[in-house]
């Protein structure tokens, strides 16, 4: 099988050094949002700067940086799609920052789940194919372990609604069918989203730290697919606050100690 043939040596043919250099200056913590339209807000808001540029074939995708808070926090939309994330984050993390909270829209599978509220996955099933190559083979990996504990704290403190649990990652969303959400749920996922199984895994492999939440879009717990807020322009001031909730975390991160968990409780 393909896909059991992992690999654990850390040089390739072609590596992230080969491509990107160091960043003089840049941040050791940033924030991706998947959302253009969040994203631009945000920049804009935190009148952001271009430190660095990721490409590819599609185009250039600026890095910025900014202060929030009078702290340094770098900044990048990130693709969507496992392939595209990871590369992203591979160059990122080889430019020098070394924590990355990233978030983005996520399918529920609970229709109990409120519209663009916070979920946390603890662990990713790994439907996708990137991962496979950062990591031996398994039905799923764990997803923020180190700072869980610290970023449920800080909702709790807000007073802000979350769910914590599994998330089924997936690269295909035309094949998301009824039998397999079903097979997801009997398997405890809450959610589905693109990427989540394959950022983890290569944060895991490269030695480095990823942070990723979701906030609640289209459902797929229902008899019909119900869209609700998945476009980029619906609940623009809902989406603003969740951007203000990973400035927080980045925040957090950067002064506090992390703690790691087994605390799996939902809110």
């Amino acid at each position: 099988m393909i896909l059991g043939e992992f690999d654990k040596e850390k040089t390739a043919v072609i590596n992230p050094w080969n491509i990107i250099k160091p960043v003089k200056g840049i941040s050791k913590i940033a924030v991706a949002c998947y959302s253009h339209i969040t994203f631009e807000r945000m920049i804009h808001e935190l009148d952001a700067e271009i430190i660095a540029e990721t490409s590819s074939a599609n185009g250039v995708k600026p890095v910025y940086q900014a202060k929030y808070k009078e702290n340094d926090i770098a900044l990048f939309m990130i693709d969507v799609g496992a392939p595209m994330s990871v590369g992203m984050l591979e160059d990122v993390y080889q430019m020098g920052v070394e924590k990355i909270i990233v978030f983005g829209t996520c399918g529920v599978l609970d229709c109990d789940i409120a519209d663009c509220s916070i979920l946390i996955p603890n662990s990713a099933v790994r439907d996708e194919g990137t991962s496979y190559h950062y990591a031996e083979p398994a039905d799923e990996i764990c997803v923020n372990e180190t700072y869980l504990q610290l970023f449920t704290n800080l909702l709790n403190e807000w007073g802000i609604k979350y769910t914590v649990g599994k998330v089924w990652t997936t690269d295909a969303f035309y094949r998301e069918t009824k039998d397999k959400v079903k097979r997801r749920k009997e398997q405890g996922c809450i959610c589905v989203d693109m990427e989540c199984s394959a950022n983890a895994a290569v944060a895991q492999f490269r030695g480095k730290e990823l942070i990723q939440f979701f906030y609640a879009a289209d459902n797929l717990d229902s008899e019909e697919w119900d869209v609700r807020s998945v476009s980029n322009y619906d609940k623009l001031e809902e989406k603003d606050r969740i951007a203000v909730i990973a400035l927080e975390l980045a925040l957090k991160i950067s002064t506090c100690k992390a703690e790691k968990t087994d605390d799996n409780d939902m809110s």
